[in-house]
């Protein structure tokens, strides 16, 4: 993912904005899979092909990939790699969410660099946009999330306008096509969209996504 130059935070108070409404989106990605059940683990997601499992075990793993970028540790793999969950994947993610969240904090300048090997190892990014990165991706997975154990989500309206930007500075084209991208080629907003389902749309989510129903088995003859 690559976002042009202007939608990284210029001042220190935006920086600090930025770090703040992170953290908001981290936390109530905690809250939705706290109400996680054993039983909803196989579920489907709007993430193609992945159930919630792979939701799961993938947003832990970015969690960590990107504290240790921020701890100047990014170049590293072993922190991006995706490992199965544990037995209380909860407890992990929340763990995981909040050694983000701290790794954050220590960081003075939105400029200090980044390494973030799972987009590209030729350049570093700025800390505010490598922010802005996690921070679009955990108001989308947390929809993700919400969608996959149908219960609602509803952001703050000061994330929501913040991560809009990001969201429509993310490059459309081919590249949402190859497998594993987070993203899907972005989708027309409907009329009187909201802006989360603004976001969504940007990034190729429908926002009318619904778990598609159960196959009913054959009756004989």
């Amino acid at each position: 993912m690559h976002m042009n130059q202007a939608d990284v935070p210029a001042s220190h108070a935006d920086f600090a904005r930025l770090r703040r409404l992170n953290a908001q989106a981290v936390r109530d990605s905690v809250n939705l899979i706290r109400r996680m059940t054993p039983g909803d683990l196989l579920r489907p997601t709007p993430c193609s092909a992945w159930t919630l499992t792979d939701l799961l075990a993938h947003m832990t793993a970015q969690h960590h990939g990107f504290a240790a970028a921020a701890l100047g540790r990014g170049q590293d793999l072993s922190h991006w790699s995706v490992r199965p969950l544990g037995k209380d994947p909860v407890t992990q993610y929340g763990d995981a969410a909040e050694k983000v969240i701290a790794a954050f904090t220590t960081l003075e300048s939105p400029d200090r660099e980044f390494t973030l090997p799972e987009f590209t190892q030729a350049r570093t990014f700025p800390a505010a946009r490598a922010i802005g990165f996690h921070l679009i991706d955990y108001v989308v997975h947390s929809w993700d999330v919400a969608s996959a154990l149908g219960i609602a989500y509803t952001p703050g309206s000061e994330l929501l306008q913040a991560a809009l930007p990001i969201a429509r500075a993310v490059p459309d084209g081919d590249s949402r096509l190859a497998p594993g991208s987070a993203f899907r080629p972005a989708l027309a907003a409907g009329d009187g969209a909201g802006t989360l389902e603004k976001i969504l749309a940007a990034l190729g989510r429908s926002p009318d996504w619904h778990p598609p129903l159960p196959r009913q088995p054959r009756r004989p003859g």
